[in-house]
């Protein structure tokens, strides 16, 4: 696998981002004398669920996330119940449970994590800013499968160290891109599950371009994931025609009257088996996202 390498230096994320980054650091420092317990307790976790290869397939592939609140939206379901959502996305067809343990801002825990692992047979994802292996010992603890990584939180040095612990700990990870600089960055350390979010998390806005416009340069070798902003069938079909293996949702299907019917729904949609050449689409995409 190839890696494209940015010299671009990377700074603290600012904005929304950078505040959550901050109380992910502090979280972090708050239970990291607890590691050897955790270390434990994951140990006795049930086995992982294959999280990458439930993302093939000639449809589009749907990680459903729980999802009570955001900092973009506010309320979006606060009184959801996490086993029960995780169960209608399941019957709906979804691939993967993402579920949101940040506490502050998007009204989530472990104590979610760990009830909806135990409650389906799909991989579970722990949707957090994860900044220290500690956490990742925390979500394997609680049953997940796999883990996001966001790259533009990450400093240099904390990328590469979190992907190593992912392997000990026995985690997949998402790790979340926007352009071609933290793209290069997650083809550096290996990355196989790659997402692209349409939301920049600094400002919180969406530009829905954005993923289907870098996802042609991930390697056909990775699972390419779309994120953010994807309510509508149409809204999906530029991430398929691009190249997406997967789409992650959350607000719109947490808010949902029938989940399941929209999981189901905008899981109906053909991708495009065969991503164009990396090297040639990121030729293309050096204007826009370097």
């Amino acid at each position: 696998m190839q890696a494209f390498f940015s010299s671009t230096p990377w700074t603290f994320p600012i904005g929304t981002l950078g505040t959550l980054t901050t109380d992910a650091h502090a979280r972090a420092a708050a239970v990291v004398g607890s590691l050897s317990e955790w270390r434990a307790r994951a140990a006795d976790a049930p086995p992982v669920v294959p999280f990458a290869a439930a993302l093939r397939g000639d449809l589009v592939r749907i990680i459903a996330e729980v999802k009570r609140a955001s900092p973009s939206k506010g309320d979006i379901a606060p009184n959801l119940d996490a086993v029960q959502q995780a169960a209608a996305y399941q019957a709906g067809g979804a691939a993967a449970i993402s579920v949101l343990t940040e506490p502050s801002r998007f009204g989530g825990s472990l104590d979610d994590l760990a009830a909806v692992s135990r409650a389906v047979t799909i991989p579970v994802i722990r949707k957090d800013f994860l900044v220290h292996p500690v956490q990742l010992w925390e979500a394997r603890a609680a049953g997940a499968s796999a883990a996001l990584l966001i790259v533009r939180s990450l400093a240099p040095d904390e990328l590469p160290r979190l992907m190593d612990a992912a392997s000990e700990v026995g985690l997949a990870m998402l790790v979340e891109v926007r352009d071609l600089g933290e793209l290069d960055r997650a083809l550096a350390v290996q990355a196989t599950v790659i997402g692209v979010n349409n939301r920049n998390l600094e400002t919180l806005v969406i530009d829905p371009t954005t993923a289907p416009g870098l996802i042609p340069c991930i390697p056909d070798a990775c699972i390419a994931v779309a994120e953010s902003g994807m309510r509508t069938l149409a809204d999906v079909a530029p991430a398929a025609a691009a190249g997406a293996d997967a789409i992650l949702v959350g607000s719109a299907i947490s808010a949902a009257s029938d989940p399941t019917a929209d999981v189901r729904r905008l899981g109906s949609v053909a991708r495009n088996s065969a991503r164009r050449d990396a090297q040639a689409a990121r030729a293309e995409a050096l204007g826009r996202f370097a």
